[in-house]
């Protein structure tokens, strides 16, 4: 019976570890829709976003499962409950991407980022990409030092987010009313990915040490779980 367990919560590793890979392509692609104003890209993009939301219900069905058959208790029923809310935040990550791709395809065939803030918002995309990349390893490896380096990657994308607020309110810019909402929408949809990769660093945190990480993430140093 045990080992029936063990596989099942290994299938819910290899879910979650396959999700976050989803969503580092939808990112990635989504970004370059955006910097390109590729409509293709950004078409399979939104396409490719059901993949992950029929991931997510598989992976919590599995989970309910778990709990309902199995009624696992303290490590195992927080690796369970936490692949719960990892494979819900995943889920958000592939929306915000998909969000991307679709004000990439809205401009389409006009670009939705302004010349001005195409660094800016090259930037936002490399950083995004990290985030999701270092989130598939954190998920695979338990690796605290990556769960770290994910928390760098948010306080970039928080940087650069500021950076297109302050572009748009010193009194320079001279943007359509649509380039505005569009520079807007972007730099909080880059934001707020960061901000659920965190999210998964900080899980993964808590099912290596049993402990939350505090306001500024996961702790620093080098620490490698060795379950």
């Amino acid at each position: 019976m045990r080992e029936i367990f063990e596989a099942e919560l290994k299938q819910v590793g290899d879910d979650l570890a396959e999700m976050s890979r989803l969503v580092e392509s939808a990112v990635n692609r989504a970004g370059q829709a955006l910097l390109t104003a590729d409509l293709q890209l950004a078409q399979s993009v939104i396409g490719d976003d059901r993949t992950i939301d029929a991931l997510e219900r598989e992976l919590d069905e599995r989970c309910v499962l778990l709990l309902a058959q199995q009624q696992p208790v303290a490590t195992d029923l927080r690796v369970v409950v936490s692949a719960l809310r990892m494979s819900a935040t995943l889920e958000r990550m592939g929306d915000l991407a998909r969000h991307i791709a679709q004000v990439a395809r809205g401009r389409y065939p006009a670009h939705a980022v302004v010349p001005t803030l195409h660094r800016t918002f090259e930037q936002m995309h490399d950083a995004a990409v990290r985030v999701a990349r270092r989130t598939t390893t954190l998920l695979t490896t338990r690796d605290l030092t990556v769960a770290a380096n994910v928390q760098r990657d948010d306080d970039l994308l928080d940087s650069l987010h500021q950076d297109t607020f302050t572009a748009l309110l010193d009194g320079t810019w001279t943007g359509t009313p649509q380039e505005t909402v569009d520079v807007t929408l972007v730099g909080r949809y880059y934001e707020r990915f960061g901000d659920h990769g965190v999210s998964i660093a900080k899980r993964v945190t808590y099912l290596v040490t049993g402990d939350f990480a505090d306001d500024r993430g996961a702790p620093a140093g080098p620490a490698r779980a060795t379950a």
